[in-house]
């Protein structure tokens, strides 16, 4: 795959830019913690780490159930332009000490409002190339960009830079990872194989229920992503409460989480024969266990063990849930059920975060982690049910998987 040019280009503009993004899980809640004022910590964490979300879902919802097609490369190439101006403003102000609460929240809502189509639009573009012989691995490739860059090197690049020249210069990274990204976009991509297709456009949701499993398995993703992201919100008052550590102390325990994805994401090639659906629905189970043994713990090197172990178990599923997806649709279904598909499973980060910061207000950052983790746990019979049954239903395709 990687001798492709356009696809090689592609994937190194998306490991720089989430490298930037990666940094942003560290510098954000620092940068939050010295601009909340009156509003409670956990709640000010929340509405940070939900702004991004909430206009990306309303444009990727557009495109996923609407029927006008808009070419993967375009919204890309949207995505870049808009973050890097709107993040290097917002490092700005952050370094010259002018930034507040509500700018922060607003200038992340609208500098992310092409984010959930400019990463499905990676995706497509990539996919595209590659064909559908190379599709499995590089759905493994990009999976495996996004646990090292967000998780692994984003992470600690961000504790570094929070510990030794401030959060708001990670704002300026992540837009120079965007500038990067732009730069590496293919001016021959492959939208028109993405958009092809034959007679009226259909929407992403009328072309998902003639495929009833995948169906199903969107809204267990749905909940599976929707009952994590209490986790974020938990995890910087966890690290500094429970744990006694600083910004460091959290870049480190992401990067645990990291190193654990990132050797998860490199064994998905070896998962290709495996049946697919039982395989997403062990990784449900394990990932439970992880946020209710961080709750029990108060050592940071058993943490950095557990939450290693977590990334490990959880890095395969979005590959793996992404080629199950795919190899059932024709090139015209691409772009409107994949974005739809993103922004299903994404839309549940803002809801979560939202749910996130009044519970862990409530139940403190222990007490939110069980709750997670005990929460995903029941998920775990409905999640074998929608997705193990009825196996025959759908395509031929999903119905071998």
């Amino acid at each position: 795959m990687l001798r492709d040019r356009r696809i090689a280009g592609l994937l190194l503009g998306d490991l720089l830019a989430n490298v930037g993004t990666g940094m942003l899980l560290v510098a954000m809640p620092v940068q939050t913690l010295s601009l909340h004022g009156s509003v409670p910590k956990a709640i000010a964490i929340g509405l940070v780490e939900a702004a991004p979300f909430v206009l990306s879902t309303v444009l990727a919802l557009a495109v996923g159930l609407g029927r006008v097609r808009v070419p993967p490369r375009t919204l890309l190439v949207a995505d870049c332009v808009l973050r890097s101006a709107t993040f290097a403003a917002l490092g700005v102000l952050a370094v010259t000490g002018l930034l507040t609460l509500p700018v922060l929240v607003a200038g992340l809502l609208f500098g992310a409002t092409f984010r959930l189509a400019g990463s499905s639009s990676r995706r497509l573009l990539a996919t595209s190339a590659a064909g559908e012989a190379g599709r499995f691995s590089v759905n493994g490739l990009l999976g495996l960009n996004t646990t090292f860059a967000l998780y692994i090197a984003g992470p600690v690049l961000g504790g570094v830079v929070v510990a030794t020249a401030g959060a708001g210069f990670a704002l300026f990274v992540d837009a120079a990872g965007a500038l990067i990204l732009l730069a590496c976009v293919p001016r021959e991509a492959g939208d028109r194989d993405a958009l092809r297709e034959e007679g009226t456009p259909e929407s992403g949701w009328r072309i998902l229920r003639r495929r009833p499993v995948a169906a199903r398995l969107l809204v267990v993703e749905f909940f599976f992503n929707f009952l994590y992201m209490p986790v974020e919100v938990a995890l910087p008052l966890y690290v500094s409460g429970t744990l006694h550590a600083g910004a460091s102390g959290l870049g480190v325990l992401w990067g645990a989480l990291g190193v654990g994805a990132f050797l998860g994401a490199a064994l998905v090639s070896r998962l290709r024969n495996l049946p697919q659906r039982p395989l997403l629905v062990a990784i449900i189970g394990l990932w439970a266990l992880c946020p209710i043994a961080l709750a029990v713990t108060g050592d940071l090197t058993v943490a950095l063990l557990v939450f290693g172990l977590g990334g490990l178990v959880y890095a395969p599923f979005t590959p793996v849930a992404y080629s199950f997806l795919q190899s059932g649709l024709a090139p015209g279904e691409q772009q409107q059920v994949v974005t739809l598909w993103t922004t299903g499973a994404t839309v549940a980060a803002p809801l979560g975060l939202a749910l996130g910061g009044p519970l862990i207000e409530l139940t403190g950052s222990t007490g939110g982690l069980v709750l997670s983790g005990v929460l995903t746990l029941l998920l775990l019979p409905i999640a074998a049910r929608a997705v193990l049954g009825r196996k025959t239903e759908g395509n031929p395709a999903c119905a071998s998987a």
